[in-house]
């Protein structure tokens, strides 16, 4: 039985972005441990995943100190444990983990790179992280750009040896789960309550934004370009999920105001209903201004939630012309523009995230990622194994 350690920084990327995944290499024969930082999620994680776990502390932003103790204690706990495949998501758990499974002589060491945090810093922060990303690219067997144009960058800015560099499947670290994110297994009596929550009307048009409330996702574009609508449109709302990160990339103070106070902005601090909300709102809007594989909408688009986003790699590695609005990232009076045209012209929008609803259901289904991902696991160990003497 292959033994197999997932690593990410923080426990919400186990939690949201491989949620399943873990439980399916179990299934699969794989002895599987999930490693990451202590947080809120842990219960929900080890409850869906039904696999064993390791707390390491890890920070996500620089601190040499405690990244070092948190190197050691990966080490020892390779060492320890002598897995087969150790697999990293998320950046300082992919520095951390695939130098101490280095250290530790991991036969495959993967790291997936799902966006580059150095592609919106300037100066010596984003030559610090470039120089990060090339050492977990060198101390790593395989690098998983989770988009074709994330690979491209990777090769063309010379941070991995393109022989490492591999996307798997069409993209995507996880796919979308098609029995979660589909309108007909939607919990109608949940529904009913995130109604009330929002005390939804249908003479009402609701845009919609997840993820962090920090600066690199446009969340100031996106609150600026709202509250400039909604004085000349006061039947639009604007619903907000997610949570502040002041301590890596704090929104402006009015932007934060207006979330706080404005009557038309409605914030809830984190659900696990994402699909309810999908299934409500109009429009759902993706701001960011760097992605990898933005697996948000992948799961707005299994909704058929029409999708308004920036035009950056990975977006446009998912929505098209043809199937969403784009627009300029950073670009509120675009942004502006492309929810006013979404407003106007719904059912044109409508249409191409019917579009959309289809080619996700034919390339993402997560049955099929997850599977690609195994099939990979196998490949790489047997050459390990061919290596042996």
């Amino acid at each position: 039985m292959p033994k197999l350690i997932r690593v990410t920084t923080d426990p919400i990327s186990l939690h949201s972005l491989l949620a399943n995944q873990m439980r399916y290499m179990k299934d699969q024969g794989f002895e599987v441990i999930m490693v990451s930082s202590e947080g809120e999620f842990w219960p929900d994680i080890i409850q869906n995943e039904q696999c064993d776990y390791r707390i390491v502390p890890m920070k996500r932003d620089i601190n040499p100190i405690a990244d070092f103790i948190s190197l050691m204690k990966l080490y020892f706990l390779f060492r320890k444990e002598k897995p087969d495949i150790v697999h990293s998501h998320t950046p300082k758990a992919g520095l951390l983990s695939m130098l101490a499974a280095r250290l530790a002589g991991v036969p495959v060491k993967i790291h997936t790179v799902a966006g580059l945090r150095l592609l919106t810093l300037k100066g010596i922060k984003r030559k610090i992280l470039f120089f990060t990303e090339k050492i977990t690219a060198w101390a790593a067997n395989q690098i998983w750009p989770n988009s074709f144009s994330l690979k491209e960058y990777l090769i063309k800015n010379k941070i991995a040896d393109a022989k490492k560099v591999n996307v798997i499947a069409y993209g995507s670290s996880n796919g979308v789960d098609l029995k979660k994110f589909s309108p007909e297994h939607l919990d109608t009596e949940v529904l009913t309550e995130i109604k009330k929550k929002l005390a939804f009307s249908e003479n009402l048009f609701y845009f919609l934004n997840i993820g962090r409330i920090v600066r690199d996702k446009g969340i100031d574009e996106i609150v600026s370009a709202f509250v400039e609508l909604n004085k000349d449109y006061p039947d639009l709302r604007l619903v907000i999920i997610g949570k502040y990160e002041d301590e890596l990339d704090p929104v402006s103070r009015i932007t934060r105001e207006y979330i706080e106070k404005h009557p038309g902005i409605i914030r809830i601090e984190w659900t696990k209903e994402i699909a309810c909300y999908l299934h409500l709102c109009h429009v759902f809007i993706h701001a960011s201004y760097r992605e990898g594989f933005p697996s948000i909408l992948l799961q707005a688009g299994a909704m058929e939630c029409p999708i308004v986003c920036s035009r950056i790699d990975g977006n446009t590695d998912v929505v098209t012309e043809e199937t969403g609005y784009l627009f300029t990232p950073g670009n509120k009076e675009d942004l502006k523009t492309k929810m006013l045209e979404s407003f106007h012209h719904y059912k044109l929008l409508k249409q191409k995230a019917q579009k959309l609803k289809s080619q996700i259901r034919e390339k993402y289904n997560q049955e099929f990622v997850h599977k690609c991902i195994k099939d990979k696991y196998l490949e790489l160990l047997k050459k390990c194994n061919s290596k042996k003497p």
